[in-house]
């Protein structure tokens, strides 16, 4: 190598160390939400032609944003064990690790034409948290941490909303303050917290009660002075990304698109891709080239 091209390396090397970027190598993981499996309808050749293209992008774990059996709401326990295990059997294709989130389909006979009584051991979110796992938790990764949070409120009246409870709001303010305010953040629900959705599809003077987390100006409170660079967002089968106050809120659109019945307000079925590179994060959406089975 000749002298003056030596020095252009050493010297380009060393620009790229001062600004942290050479030595910053990106990372990826996947967040795919309301996969609504059931039997009908070719859900479950649907959910592993995706998590097929999942394994061949090669990130480091998936995150799964809620509604992930279609649905518990109002079935009985025969079919809510039959979704529930489809599910759990289904996940195994996937090559990665997986961390669950709960959505309001999730939560076991809460409607009360499901003939399930509240009486029952099994009744609203208990069976997803023997089934699936915890309903609100925290994991670090390569220096970030992830905070997974139940979205659903339930109604006296035996319905959902969109809420963070009292419960969750103490732990997680415990939580953020243990990992500090150096920390980049991810905050994963299933319910938005923010979204213009309501905006597009509900009529006016509709309740947005059962779109959005009822109670967000509490949780934003909680979540301003830390480093909360996405919060990722499900439940309304479409792709959305708000910037506000340095976060990306974003909506990975749905898995099953439209309920498994084509594209959801023009919306593919697909699943969110994030990358990492230092302390920054970028979002695209991956479509999977799903055909529906149901008549046109």
């Amino acid at each position: 190598m000749r002298r003056r091209e030596f020095l252009r390396t050493i010297a380009a090397g060393a620009t790229a160390a001062a600004s942290g970027k050479a030595r910053e190598p990106a990372w990826s993981f996947i967040h795919f939400t309301d996969p609504h499996i059931q039997p009908e309808l070719k859900a479950e050749e649907g959910c592993r032609q995706a998590f097929r293209k999942m394994n061949r992008l090669k990130a480091d774990f998936a995150l799964s944003g809620g509604d992930l059996v279609f649905d518990v709401l109002a079935a009985d326990r025969p079919r809510a064990d039959t979704l529930f295990k489809l599910y759990r059997e289904n996940v195994k294709h996937l090559e990665m690790p997986l961390h669950n989130t709960i959505g309001n389909h999730d939560v076991f006979g809460l409607y009360t034409r499901s003939g399930v009584a509240p009486a029952d051991a099994q009744y609203g979110k208990r069976m997803y948290e023997d089934t699936i796992g915890k309903r609100y938790y925290s994991f670090p990764h390569k220096g970030w941490r992830f905070v997974v949070l139940d979205s659903i409120g339930m109604t006296a009246d035996r319905q959902y909303i969109g809420e963070i409870d009292d419960e969750q709001l103490e732990w997680l303010r415990h939580d953020l303050a243990a990992a500090g305010t150096g920390v980049p953040v991810v905050v994963a629900t299933h319910i938005p917290l923010l979204s213009a959705f309501p905006q597009i599809v509900a009529p006016p003077g509709a309740s947005t009660r059962g779109m959005l987390v009822t109670n967000v100006r509490d949780v934003l409170k909680i979540l301003a002075p830390y480093k909360i660079k996405a919060v990722l967002q499900g439940h309304t089968h479409i792709c959305e990304t708000i910037h506000y106050h340095g976060t990306q809120f974003i909506t990975s659109g749905a898995l099953s698109g439209n309920w498994w019945k084509g594209k959801r307000l023009g919306f593919d079925e697909g699943f969110g891709v994030l990358t990492v590179r230092g302390e920054e994060i970028t979002w695209r959406y991956e479509t999977y080239g799903w055909q529906t089975a149901a008549p046109a």
